[in-house]
């Protein structure tokens, strides 16, 4: 496997493969999504850096300011995403990408790099444990078990909006927030709307479609979150059929 990387640009986008879904030769609709959303967002400084390779191994990130998520702070970059398959760890890519963005961080004046966190390790988000490796820190947190996380240059902390704190909505029915920014947005959200249509649960799909709304959000992911009884739930995208009657039955 080489250890080139490259960065998507405006003019490569259209021809590179994006890393998460790879498994197939035709076009897959969330990927086709995904590569329409980071068309506009290349132009705003967002950088995905992937290997050149056909293999799950990038890291995406953007300045916090221009950001899809409710987090304030300032001078900083924003990691969305660091992930190497497993099959692929220990060959120094995750360093190498970290150690990317760290020097882009740098060379570009700001305060830091923040990225979300949990209290408890997410399988859908990057390893914490290893950012820590490199100095972050736990800078915020909810009361729902999500931390922010940063590595400071100057002594500043971005911050969670106090409405992603909170983790409430007034609607009491099904509600989910999403972007198009993740390829299997597409998919989960077939999955939720075949359910709920087959079975007469009323709820509501919210798209995320602008930087306003993203940083008016009610909980700290922009790509996925759900909501039940006016409360937050989850973020976690493989929300089967099982998993989905488990959260209805609360």
């Amino acid at each position: 496997m080489c250890a080139e990387f490259v960065n998507v640009t405006a003019e490569t986008l259209a021809n590179e493969h994006l890393c998460c879904i790879i498994r197939t030769k035709k076009p897959h609709p969330g990927v086709e999504a995904k590569r329409a959303w980071l068309s506009e967002r290349l132009k705003e400084g967002h950088v995905f850096r992937k290997l050149a390779a056909k293999a799950t191994v990038f890291i995406e990130y953007a300045p916090l300011e221009s950001a899809w998520v409710p987090v304030t702070g300032g001078n900083y970059l924003y990691v969305y995403c660091l992930w190497v398959e497993s099959g692929l760890k220990g060959n120094g890519y995750g360093k190498a990408l970290m150690e990317y963005c760290l020097a882009d961080a740098k060379a570009q004046g700001k305060s830091g790099v923040c990225m979300l966190g949990s209290t408890k390790q997410k399988a859908w988000l990057s390893d914490q444990a290893f950012a820590k490796k490199f100095g972050f820190e736990v800078v915020d947190s909810t009361g729902y078990g999500y931390d922010l996380l940063a590595l400071s240059f100057d002594g500043t902390a971005p911050q969670f909006t106090a409405a992603a704190k909170a983790g409430v909505i007034d609607e009491e029915e099904l509600t989910i927030y999403y972007d198009l920014q993740c390829p299997y947005i597409h998919q989960a959200i077939e999955v939720v709307r075949r359910h709920c249509g087959a079975n007469d649960i009323s709820a509501s799909f919210i798209p995320v479609d602008s930087l306003q709304k993203a940083k008016e959000l009610p909980c700290v992911f922009n790509n996925w979150s759900v909501f039940y009884k006016g409360r937050f739930e989850t973020v976690n995208l493989l929300l089967d059929v099982s998993n989905l009657k488990r959260l209805l039955k609360k």
